[in-house]
């Protein structure tokens, strides 16, 4: 079976990206603190349903329940976790408010037109079944490059905590 060389823009099994800047500064929503914008329809729907099942996670810190967006700034960014609880949940809910917006009036891509695999032009991940998890996998030399910059990136913002062998 010979290899694809692009797909459809409404393919469930690859998310699609450009490199952009947000609207928004956002300190604590995961996605809105990478540069991923999505470009298609089924990458959109990826990202909102993974924000959602981050954020269903719930903690249990100082006497408060915060969600899992919360949870994960705090482990990438140790500044967090000196201030106040109240204070990050008002912020999370006002930058879920705003991401939401941006993410609901981003500019996709037509179900029908295609997108070249091999560019440069748009991090590709192909998403993948590991068990019971979907798990996306850099696709094309842009999105390994792109990935390799964020890990650096999140080293950095972590103070060296972060760990990720790929």
């Amino acid at each position: 079976m010979a290899e694809e060389k692009e797909i459809k823009c409404d393919n469930i099994n690859y998310a699609v990206y450009k490199i952009g800047k947000w609207e928004n500064d956002y300190e604590i929503n995961i996605l809105g603190t990478a540069s991923e914008i999505p470009v298609t329809k089924p990458t959109l729907d990826h990202m909102v349903k993974h924000m959602d099942h981050i954020r269903a996670s719930v903690f249990e810190i100082g006497g408060k329940e915060i969600n899992g967006m919360i949870g994960l700034a705090m482990q990438f960014n140790p500044s967090f976790a000196s201030r106040d609880i109240d204070e990050l949940i008002e912020l999370e809910e006002k930058e879920h408010e705003l991401i939401m917006d941006e993410l609901n009036s981003v500019e996709l891509k037509g179900a029908e037109d295609t997108i070249a695999l091999d560019t440069d032009e748009f991090v590709i991940y192909k998403l993948e079944y590991d068990g019971h998890t979907l798990s996306p996998k850099p696709y094309n030399d842009f999105a390994k490059r792109h990935q390799m910059e964020e890990i650096k990136r999140l080293k950095e913002l972590s103070g060296e905590r972060f760990v990720l062998n790929i």
